[in-house]
């Protein structure tokens, strides 16, 4: 298949374009490498895909030098021209988009970016679609829909109306949007709710990475809520599994649907959770990391942050039913992974 493969500078793109391209998917990936955290990271990631920092410039095609049906531009959501453009030569089959300004916390600094990127973005890419034909568009959303909900675990079935930060609203939209076009355009879109991914080349905001620098540098981790929060850490190679059988097979409208939300009676239409299944306590998660580095962390600990939640857990009964999906890797081995490459990658 060719396949657009938006943010594949970001941490879940980068791993997801090299299984893609693996199996024999012709891939154009497109980033716009924003600074929204270290840009030398995502240049890495790219380098890691064979695409050299020097010759990428915006809007033009870079030819991977590992992967001949690789090819990356650097290239932002909101160009519409540019973007519109891409889609009329390259004839797509179908789309995966999981460029975004990610983050709930700095979507309380800088609320105009997630409007930018993941509304007017996340349109742009809708309207390219409607107009080229495509035959699957997947995207991400995220656990963070589900606001405060307290009934665990976490069902695609529950109610999703009350977000609790604007990164999470973005989310909610973005799955709104898609229903819209699918039921007017006929377009099969499948949105995936994250459950807190991890592993190497991951995010430096995330946990995992905040808390692995600074314990090897000496310094105090900060640990919100006293620790007392339990994350469905989900390890990266897991959600890129999922992702590539989701994309395989598009959904179809339900007209029997008596009520479920996660699918449609007039729209091929699907949301699906995607996580581990197994909620992890933080200070567990905290444990795994010490015990991997042989250093015991100096833990500061402090009350829970505006948008944060206490508890995710991923019900992914229907992604497991309907695609097979079963993620295998414990926390313990996926934090040891990560470690490795962090300890290789800044020569710790």
């Amino acid at each position: 298949m060719k396949i657009l493969l938006t943010g594949t500078a970001g941490f879940i793109g980068f791993h997801l374009a090299k299984a893609l391209l693996e199996r024999g998917d012709e891939i154009i990936g497109i980033d716009n490498i924003n600074d929204y955290y270290d840009v030398e990271l995502k240049y890495s990631r790219l380098a890691e895909t064979g695409i050299p920092r020097g010759e990428i410039v915006p809007n033009q095609s870079v030819q991977s030098s590992k992967y001949p049906n690789y090819k990356f531009i650097k290239l932002d959501l909101t160009d519409r021209f540019h973007l519109g453009q891409l889609f009329t030569d390259q004839k797509f089959d179908k789309v995966i988009n999981l460029a975004a300004q990610a983050g709930v916390r700095y979507s309380l600094e800088n609320p105009q970016a997630y409007i930018d990127a993941n509304i007017t973005g996340f349109l742009s890419i809708l309207e390219c679609c409607r107009y080229n034909k495509i035959k699957h568009l997947v995207y991400a959303s995220s656990s963070s829909v589900y606001g405060n909900n307290s009934k665990m675990p976490l069902s695609t079935s529950d109610s999703v109306d009350h977000p609790i930060s604007l990164y999470a609203a973005t989310k909610k939209s973005n799955e709104l949007m898609a229903h819209t076009y699918s039921h007017l355009f006929g377009i099969p879109t499948t949105g995936l709710r994250f459950f807190t991914v991890y592993g190497p080349y991951g995010r430096p905001d995330m946990a995992l990475f905040l808390f692995t620098k600074a314990i090897l540098e000496g310094q105090p981790i900060q640990v919100f809520n006293n620790g007392e929060m339990k994350r469905d850490f989900t390890y990266v190679d897991d959600i890129v599994s999922g992702l590539v059988r989701v994309l395989d097979h598009p959904p179809v409208s339900e007209p029997n649907n008596t009520g479920d939300p996660s699918v449609s009676k007039t729209a091929p239409y699907k949301i699906y959770n995607i996580g581990n299944s197994s909620p992890v306590r933080l200070l567990d998660f905290i444990e795994a990391i010490e015990t991997k580095l042989e250093i015991k962390a100096n833990k500061e600990l402090l009350p829970m942050q505006p948008g944060d939640v206490p508890m995710t857990w991923a019900d992914c009964s229907d992604l497991q039913e309907n695609l097979n999906y079963r993620p295998d890797t414990p926390v313990i081995e996926g934090v040891s992974r990560f470690i490795n490459w962090y300890r290789t990658y800044y020569k710790v």
